[in-house]
């Protein structure tokens, strides 16, 4: 028999806001986003909820197995910004002087634009397996977070309870099960469109026979310390799942078409009060 510290258990959180952003390259002036939640920034949420200041150890949570699954995928918003002085005074430059004091941009530059990207009215199931321990003490810091949570950067906050709960036991040791198992979470007004018992989801599962790499990984959240990088890489594999929908299974068809107005159980002329 495994002692708790060898048990395995996972994680499961809804991640859902309407603005989500996860990431990705910030080169001249203009932030994007993943499309998919990663697993630096579900680190981050997971330190922030467990009191884990900057600069404190994350190698147990970076640890952690990591799959995502797309209920509802949203689509990418973007976000035209610009940043001038008080008094059209040229902006502060990233150099500075011999007082370690901020330089004026020389040619002088009046303001400032960056686009940012974002996920709007997207829907995500993070797993995440590990220690049974740790994962019973992540489960109670979602509950009780001790700093506000985020969904990628702080002005995304999440919408509805994030935890899902915590699978323990043997059903804990498939991770990708575990994500098939668990019930559509989109909102209410993808799944009354669907009306089907089952759907199929797109899937991103860390794994190391996969054959992708993502550069997501933190080893810490100071940036850059001693000129080691911030991120390493992980193998993932990418997939689909059929997975239930709560919803009833559709009657099966009788063959025959509807006929009249009451057969159809649409009334065209209701709004009128005929």
């Amino acid at each position: 028999m495994s002692s708790p510290e060898q048990e395995q258990a996972i994680l499961l959180l809804r991640l859902a806001a309407p603005l989500q952003s996860w990431g990705g390259p910030s080169e001249n002036n203009r932030r994007e986003t993943r499309p998919e939640p990663t697993k630096s920034g579900v680190v981050g949420l997971l330190a922030a909820a467990a009191g884990r200041r900057r600069g404190e150890q994350i190698t147990d949570l970076a640890g952690l197995r990591l799959a995502v699954r797309a209920d509802q995928p949203g689509s990418l918003l973007r976000d035209y910004h610009t940043l001038s002085e008080p008094g059209g005074e040229p902006l502060l430059s990233a150099q500075v002087n011999a007082k370690g004091l901020q330089k004026r941009t020389s040619p002088a530059k009046p303001t400032h634009i960056t686009r940012r990207y974002y996920l709007q009215d997207a829907v995500f199931v993070a797993a995440l397996q590990g220690p049974r321990p740790l994962i019973e003490a992540l489960a109670h810091a979602v509950r009780n977070p001790a700093f506000p949570l985020a969904l990628g950067r702080r002005s995304c906050v999440p919408c509805g309870p994030l935890l899902l709960g915590a699978v323990t036991g043997k059903d804990a040791s498939d991770l990708e099960q575990v994500l098939r198992d668990t019930e559509w979470q989109a909102g209410a007004h993808v799944r009354t469109r669907h009306g089907a018992a089952t759907v199929s989801l797109a899937a991103t599962i860390e794994d190391p026979g996969g054959d992708h790499t993502a550069a997501d990984v933190p080893l810490n959240f100071s940036f850059c310390r001693n000129g080691t990088p911030a991120r390493t890489t992980r193998t993932v594999r990418h997939t689909w799942l059929t997975v239930p929908t709560g919803l009833p299974a559709p009657a099966p068809s009788t063959g025959s078409k509807p006929t009249g107005r009451k057969a159809t159980g649409h009334d065209p002329f209701a709004l009128l009060g005929w």
